[in-house]
């Protein structure tokens, strides 16, 4: 039987104030436990993870990353996290995408390094799954990894970067994208186009949809592959620069904020899906804001960070926990001279990730469309688990030298 959360927890988590732990990534000393996995230690502790999981399958969900990307969660924290859900009683295992965790070890991940097994979330062939009906533009059944579903307690532990799709992808994201099959996945990104955008009828001309294609630096827009005369718009690549309405004809393209926000919207009633199959007090979320790139871990590389590390977040609210990311990242200043030169800003309102993809992928979104979902509240306080002392000067430790 499907396990399902209560319409009154929903409803009561949009009129409370959650707490989300923090961790700064700042020492007052340097010493081991003012580190930042000393201080997932403490989030830990205050979210009681080892009281809760006591007799629990633990999903730990997070992202293994691909290729030979190396930003993606130190393997070190991974242990810590694994350990105390054994020190709790439970039973952890750690999940995520078919083509991830093929060749996860590369990238540090395996049973001896992080202390559990390493499982594709729907089976080597991504076909273990459960379908969910819920209707959302072309998308009609969603289908659910079937080691998620069939966890009792989910530990969502995600990496805070940025994403061509919405800018940011954090907690929601790794739990939106990397729960579903691939099939579902890519129906996901396929809402974007659902509402339409190239209206081929006012732009006749051949000559005039090349000229629309060549301005655009980011090769966003292309031939329909499907529709001779039709063009594509590759969301991930337009950085609704506008650079293409200077060219189409007047009402031939839209560059249109709905077709941006629909895949936020998905990512929100994904998750929604994955965590109705928790029971509530079942679950809870940990991100780590550390060498935050400006693309997905699942690019399988890593380049150099355009923001500083922000340190590492933890709540039993998802909302919040992204809100809060956002918040705190949102004050940090973008690291210009890391930006690859085939990227490029072009605004300067909001979010800095907003800056470098775009002012349509507003990564407030998401945490907009799962507050309306009854998912948590936006409303929060941050409470740091190992506050920074006033700067003063401070001794180093001394390490002895080894003697025979």
């Amino acid at each position: 039987m499907q396990k399902a959360r209560s319409d009154t927890i929903r409803k009561g988590y949009q009129t409370m104030k959650s707490t989300v732990y923090f961790g700064s990534p700042r020492q007052t000393r340097l010493e081991a436990n003012e580190t930042l996995p000393a201080k997932l230690d403490l989030i830990m502790e205050k979210l009681q993870l080892r009281d809760r999981v006591k007799g629990e399958l633990v999903a730990l969900k997070m992202h293994t990353g691909n290729n030979i990307g190396y930003s993606t969660i130190h393997p070190v924290f991974v242990r810590r996290v694994v350990s105390a859900i054994r020190e709790g009683g439970g039973k952890p295992f750690i999940v995520d995408v078919d083509w991830d965790v093929e060749g996860s070890e590369s990238r540090g991940y395996t049973p001896e390094t992080v202390g559990c097994p390493i499982y594709p979330l729907a089976g080597p062939a991504d076909r273990y799954f459960y379908p969910h009906k819920r209707p959302y533009k072309s998308i009609d059944t969603w289908y659910l990894g079937g080691l998620i579903q069939d966890a009792t307690f989910l530990v969502n532990f995600s990496h805070a970067k940025g994403h061509p799709s919405c800018s940011y992808g954090g907690g929601f994201k790794n739990l939106a994208l990397g729960c579903m099959i691939g099939k579902t996945r890519s129906a996901m990104h396929d809402v974007c186009h659902d509402d339409r955008y190239w209206f081929s009828e006012l732009c006749p001309d051949p000559a005039v949809r090349e000229q629309i294609k060549a301005v655009c630096p980011h090769a966003a827009i292309v031939d329909d592959r499907k529709n001779p005369g039709e063009l594509h718009l590759h969301i991930e690549q337009c950085n609704q620069c506008g650079r293409c309405l200077q060219v189409a004809p007047p009402g031939s393209l839209k560059i249109d904020p709905v077709n941006f926000y629909s895949f936020q919207e998905a990512c929100a009633i994904s998750t929604s899906i994955t965590l109705s199959t928790f029971e509530p007090g079942k679950a809870t979320h940990i991100c780590l804001a550390t060498q935050m790139t400006p693309v997905c871990d699942c690019f399988g590389f890593t380049s150099m960070p355009i923001l500083p590390d922000a340190g590492i977040f933890g709540s039993d609210d998802l909302v919040a926990l992204d809100q809060a990311v956002l918040d705190v990242t949102g004050r940090l200043k973008l690291i210009e001279e890391n930006i690859s030169t085939s990227l490029e800003v072009h605004t300067r309102e909001g979010h800095p990730l907003r800056w470098l993809h775009g002012p349509y992928k507003d990564p407030y979104k998401v945490v907009e469309y799962g507050a309306a979902l009854g998912l948590g509240s936006r409303d929060y306080d941050l409470v740091d688990v190992l506050p920074v002392e006033q700067i003063t000067p401070a001794p180093m430790g001394y390490i002895k030298a080894q003697t025979n």
